[in-house]
């Protein structure tokens, strides 16, 4: 099972935009998540098309499970 952690921000023209983490050390802690979400806004460093991301939005951990049918 894969499992991804996905952080949604939105950026200064009111856009969404997500940053994935794959294989998230679990279990998740929200407190921590949050404040590395401010951090990451404070730094400036993620620009999109739509300008830096200006605030959080939310997070979620996503899990999916993939099966593979070999093509004999």
């Amino acid at each position: 099972m894969a499992k991804t952690l996905e952080l949604e921000f939105v950026t200064e023209g009111g856009k969404p935009s997500r940053i994935v983490i794959d294989n998230p050390k679990e279990p998740v802690d929200q407190a921590a998540v949050k404040q590395r979400m401010e951090e990451v806004i404070a730094a400036g460093i993620f620009v999109t098309t739509s300008g830096v991301l200006s605030s959080a939005k939310g997070s979620r951990l996503i899990e999916r499970n993939v099966t593979d049918y070999p093509l004999a």
